[in-house]
């Protein structure tokens, strides 16, 4: 069942007794186990988001979080916080060398820990130029929201792999 939010008055999402997601759309039966997803991750995060049931189908679309009652709003972020796992690199410690593959060691907002950078292409830049997406040689995707916000130290040390 594909719906709009304008179409679905009366949707519940929350958690049972084993801490899955339970989602409600009116008078129709609960879909245990549910999953909020985004469509558009990195270019729209606040739109196109999906609550899917466990086959892996839409059961309702939501075109903007921003437009849904608080209380919606907050089960949704919750359970994407949940399910999307990306620290936000705070300040860059050291780098073990200037040429790939190399470690750095970097302070995040989920505390410090050290990445192997593989290649210098596993920086990617997205639209604005400020934002950059780090992925790590474990495949863990590290995100710098504005690298003119970094300390200058960190900011020299980036500039050379850019």
């Amino acid at each position: 069942m594909n719906a709009t939010p304008q179409s679905q008055t009366n949707v519940d999402l929350r958690r049972d007794a084993l801490g899955q997601w339970v989602c409600r759309l009116g008078d129709a039966p609960e879909h245990v186990g549910v999953q909020v997803v985004r469509g558009f991750p990195l270019s729209a995060p606040e739109e196109a988001l999906s609550i899917v049931g466990t086959d892996g189908h839409e059961l309702l679309h939501i075109s903007r979080l921003a437009d849904q009652p608080p209380g919606l709003q907050q089960a949704l972020r919750e359970a994407l916080t949940e399910r999307e796992f990306m620290p936000v690199i705070e300040r860059i410690r050291s780098v073990s060398t200037f040429a790939t593959p190399s470690t750095w060691l970097v302070d995040t907002n989920r505390g410090t820990t050290e990445l192997v950078l593989k290649v210098e292409e596993d920086i990617r830049r997205l639209p604005g130029a400020r934002r950059l997406l780090v992925t790590s040689a474990h495949g863990v995707v590290f995100e710098i929201a504005d690298r003119n916000r970094l300390d200058r130290a960190s900011r020299r040390l980036l500039e050379r792999f850019l």
